[in-house]
């Protein structure tokens, strides 16, 4: 069974959905891609998961970093499953390129080359945002680019975790850092 429980976030309402194993989905209400792999059928409970990611967040919006994750239990390809846990191996207020990643699974792959934009597309279908820290990476130069719950939740983000924002680059105008 699947059970969620929303999170009231200083950047908006934040939906957790977990199994008995763990967390499956963590989404900004209205993300592109909110909720698409939820099942028709959960319950509305907080379950010891739920309350412990709940524990988490409020740590992390207090502009801390958490010293535990709570069970994560995303579904994935292989492919996927790799991205994910190379983003999880990012250092809290750090960020990424998608090249660099793309590296990492040639290198697990033992291929000469990986597509950045392959990369691109597992980490852009993270289901369990901000603990499966996707924020953190970013484009050639450190250019901010898509996230799924929008780039100025991306940009609030890694200020919360104190990143140097210096060397990172807003493509879009309109958003300040």
């Amino acid at each position: 069974m699947i059970y969620t429980c929303t999170y009231a976030s200083s950047l908006g309402d934040i939906l957790l959905a977990a199994d008995e194993i763990g967390l499956i989905g963590l989404w900004f209400e209205g993300q592109k891609y909110f909720a698409n792999t939820l099942p028709k059928e959960y319950i509305s409970q907080e379950t010891p998961i739920l309350i412990e990611t709940k524990k988490w967040l409020d740590i992390y919006f207090s502009g801390k970093e958490p010293k535990f994750t709570p069970p994560l239990h995303p579904a994935g390809s292989v492919f996927r499953q790799t991205v994910w846990q190379i983003l999880l191996e990012i250092p809290y207020g750090q960020t990424i390129t998608y090249g660099e990643i793309a590296r990492q699974m040639a290198k697990i792959n033992n291929t000469p080359h990986m597509s950045a934009q392959a990369v691109g597309g597992a980490v852009g279908h993270n289901e369990i945002s901000i603990i499966i820290p996707c924020h953190r990476v970013v484009g050639r130069n450190g250019s901010l680019t898509g996230y799924a719950g929008g780039i100025d939740k991306k940009i609030s983000l890694l200020k919360l975790e104190h990143t140097d924002m210096s060397r990172l680059f807003v493509p879009k105008k309109g958003i300040a850092l």
